[in-house]
């Protein structure tokens, strides 16, 4: 069938990992860039998988699994962000969120969250094009910390199957 005028599908085929270039970043402190690097090198990406599933201007879509124990930094991005939890769960301030949760965060406001044991799989509806990240985690220790978790953790890592997801997704009767 020919797509209407506007009308656009978007094919997981088409869909794209990021992040493989590296932690995306804007203007990373000399302590930043090198804890950053650091982390790559120690396997971080293996702790996180992110897919740019709609990159539309005004409009993304991508959908993340972070791993058990994956060291999130604090960070904001430009535009808002709505987060929907598919599955396992999620720790961010004092809540605890998890299948068929989610969370509304501003535009510029830091955050950092925690996956559970399980590891957290959601949907990030973003209104801005591609994905920036603004870090906030600017001391040594944050990053000297960080490798020392990823080094514990990309064996399992690279071995951990997504969480999977309950009877929230089912219809009701």
């Amino acid at each position: 069938m020919p797509q209407e005028a506007g009308f656009q599908i978007f094919r997981k085929a088409d869909a794209y990992r990021f992040g493989t270039e590296g932690v995306l970043t804007t203007d990373p402190t000399e302590v930043q860039a090198d804890g950053l690097q650091r982390m790559i090198e120690a396997g971080v990406m293996d702790g996180a998988e992110m897919t740019m599933l709609v990159n539309l201007p005004g409009f993304g879509l991508v959908h993340a699994w972070i791993k058990k124990d994956y060291p999130l930094p604090l960070h904001s991005h430009s535009g808002d962000g709505l987060y929907y939890i598919i599955s396992g769960t999620l720790r961010l301030g004092t809540e605890t969120l998890g299948p068929g949760d989610s969370v509304f965060i501003p535009a510029n406001v830091p955050y950092t969250y925690r996956a559970g044991p399980e590891g957290v799989e959601l949907l990030e509806f973003q209104h801005t094009l591609d994905v920036d990240f603004k870090n906030y985690s600017k001391n040594r220790a944050f990053y000297d910390k960080a490798v020392s978790t990823i080094l514990a953790n990309r064996d399992a890592w690279r071995e951990a199957e997504k969480p999977r997801a309950g009877d929230e997704f089912r219809p009701r009767a």
